[in-house]
């Protein structure tokens, strides 16, 4: 029986070790994007996704209350903070593939599974390159505990792919670009090269993935006749159990298609107004 895309995402999701997790997701996208070259795409099938996708015995998940705070003034907080970075990077590997297995009921164009395969490539690749950064400093993914929430997002919304494109690329990785130049910063200041390399990889191709987030969205606003704004509001207060925390990367949101009335009616606190010329 040929192989369809929807079941390779779904091996990929049972795959418990990181390492062979990533590179099944990579030759997998391989094997997708080769079809689609060749002119003679795959199938999507369909497939039986787990609610929770296999894991390594470690890192041990903890609750996000009991995680260690992350002081990346010394080597061992940097490691730490890497650590972090490759736990998230796995985790998104995960939500990748998990869309293209859950949600295949969904029609779609061929661009949809053409975008999530390459973000998942793409997961996988950051994965290695923070997995590298981690070795080369004596440590591992899986020395120390993680963040046990990182799949709430995907559990909440397994019967909602709306509330899905919502929460976890236009939110949860909205954050990442947010985020990311600081962790930038901390590296280069240490002068660990090998980590701002890895880094600014990341930040770059999340964009990508924020945008895939939204392109998908508005898509199926329009099917269904409703608007963008308002259904994304009502989607992130019913899925996200907090509020959206600035600062905001308003310049690479905007570019990856998230204006700031999309996020900023939903932020712990109101934008600053600009002062009155004197």
């Amino acid at each position: 029986m040929a192989q369809t895309l929807a079941k390779m995402a779904e091996e990929v999701l049972r795959c418990a070790d990181g390492r062979e997790k990533t590179a099944l997701a990579r030759r997998h996208a391989a094997t997708w994007f080769a079809a689609r070259e060749a002119g003679t795409p795959l199938a999507i099938g369909s497939a039986e996704p787990p609610l929770h996708p296999a894991r390594p015995d470690k890192p041990e998940l903890l609750s996000p209350r009991d995680v260690p705070r992350r002081r990346p003034g010394s080597e061992a907080g940097r490691a730490a903070l890497l650590h972090a970075v490759a736990h998230i990077e796995l985790n998104a590997v995960d939500l990748h593939w998990d869309i293209i297995a859950r949600f295949t009921h969904v029609p779609f164009p061929l661009g949809f599974y053409d975008d999530w395969v390459k973000a998942g490539d793409e997961e996988a690749k950051h994965f290695n390159l923070v997995s590298d950064c981690l070795e080369e400093m004596g440590s591992h993914y899986g020395a120390l505990p993680a963040h046990a929430g990182m799949w709430r997002a995907a559990e909440d919304t397994a019967q909602d792919l709306m509330g899905r494109l919502a929460v976890v690329p236009m939110v949860l990785e909205a954050r990442g670009l947010d985020v990311t130049p600081g962790m930038i910063d901390v590296f280069r200041k240490a002068k660990v090269s090998r980590a701002v390399d890895a880094l600014e990889v990341i930040y770059a191709e999340e964009v990508g993935h924020v945008a895939y987030g939204s392109k998908w969205f508005h898509f199926l606003c329009g099917r269904h006749e409703l608007d963008p704004k308002a259904e994304f509001h009502r989607l992130v207060t019913q899925y996200f159990h907090s509020s959206l925390k600035p600062p905001f990367n308003e310049e690479k949101r905007a570019e990856a298609g998230l204006p700031p009335d999309f996020y900023w009616p939903l932020a712990d606190e109101t934008p600053a107004k600009p002062r009155a010329a004197r």
